[in-house]
This record gives structure tokens, sequence and C-alpha cells, in this order.
């Protein structure tokens, strides 16, 4: 199993824990953060292990380059002094360790595959760690502005809501009652001094027109008699 499928796992098994007991969800983006960081830190320690195991075979390489050689030249030396026993005994050391190198070089090759595909892994995780970071308050604020709407609808909708409105027109109901309460008291009522003098002077202005009225009436009567 690769390490990002690992990671893949723990996070989708963590959100679904989260989700199924009704967690914030802010939690699932600080847990997913946390999971991509603890990651990268695994991701570069393979990739310094790795680094290590290079070095090592590195040396191991130039350790049997030179037996190599050494074998050789003492193969030369042996049938130079006419001990073909010798340098056949050292040609057979010499192909040991050049099949030693070969098989290190192998791994080396690997290794150093293996290296680069971590080098992009970390390259390929630090990108997407920096892109989470960076949307991470953007979502906080979004679920934080959505929570609140979802709050304000569901008083919109909560029946204490209506009940108070009811309550209300209610309340608008009693106060006519009790201001038409009120007035009814001036209904019939005795007039004051102010209202009694109004009404004699609104009498007499009418007095006064109904006798200019009926002058003017006989006035015509008597001309047209004539």
């Amino acid at each position: 199993m690769g390490i990002f499928s690992r990671f893949t796992d723990i996070v989708n098994s963590n959100i679904n824990s989260i989700l199924d007991k009704a967690e914030d969800p802010e939690k699932i983006i600080r847990l997913m953060i946390q999971e991509m960081e603890d990651t990268l830190v695994e991701v570069r320690s393979a990739a310094a292990r790795a680094i290590a195991d290079k070095k090592e075979l590195n040396r191991k390489l130039a350790s049997l380059e030179r037996e190599v050689g050494e074998w050789q030249s003492k193969a030369e030396l042996a049938l130079s002094k006419n001990r073909e026993d010798l340098a056949k005994a050292a040609l057979g050391e010499k192909a040991r360790a050049a099949r030693a190198r070969e098989s290190l070089e192998t791994q080396r090759t690997a290794a150093a595959e293996g290296l680069e595909k971590l080098n992009t892994d970390i390259a390929s995780l630090e990108e997407k760690l920096a892109y989470a970071k960076g949307r991470q308050q953007a979502l906080v604020a979004r679920h934080a502005t959505a929570t609140k709407r979802l709050e304000v609808r569901k008083r919109l909708h909560d029946y204490r809501i209506d009940d108070a409105i009811v309550r209300f027109e209610q309340y608008e109901r009693r106060m006519d009652d009790l201001e038409g309460h009120v007035e009814s008291y001036d209904l019939g009522g005795k007039k004051d001094l102010a209202q009694e003098v109004s009404d004699l002077e609104a009498a007499d202005s009418v007095e006064q027109e109904l006798n200019a009225l009926k002058s003017r009436l006989a006035e015509k009567q008597t001309n047209s008699k004539e």
C-alpha cells in the first residue's frame, strides 16, 4: 500500500467517524490539514532514509570497484610470476566482486527512482497543504455564516415567533378596547363653560343668518307684486 493510499484511508476513516457523530465540520478541515502535515513529515523521513541508503550504496560500490581493480592487479602479478593458479584464484575473486557490484548498482538505480518519486510526492503534498491552509479560513467563515443563517431561518419558522405575533395583535385589540372605554365617557357628558359659550355663539350666528334670509325673501315677494 502506498503512503498516499494509507493517508487517504486515515482521512476517510476519521471524516466518516466525525460525520457519524454529527460533529462540527470545521474539525474535518483541521483534521485533514493535520493528517497532511503528519504525512508530509513521514514522507520526508522516508526521503531522508532513502538518501542515507543511497549514500551507503555509493560507498559500497566504490569499495567493490576498488576490490575489482585490486584483484585484477593481483591476477596480473601472479601470472607474471608464473603462478597461474594464483592468477586464476584472483580472477575468481574479481568476478565475485564484480557480481556484487552489479547487484548493488541495480539496488542504487531502484533507490534513485524511489527517491525521485518521494521528491515528487513531497512537492505535490506541500502544494496541496498550502492550498488547504489557504482555503481553511474561507471554509471556516463560510461554515460560520451558513450556521448563523440556518439558526435565523429556524427562528423565523419557530412557532414561538408566530405566537408572539398573535399576542401582539391581542394586546393591540385590548388597547383599542381600553381607548374605546375612555372615549365612551365623553359621550353624553355635561358640557363645560367654554363649550356652552361656543354653542350659544353658534346658535346666534345661525339665528342671524335665518333672519337675513327671511328679509331677502320678503323683499323679493314685495318686488314681484309691484
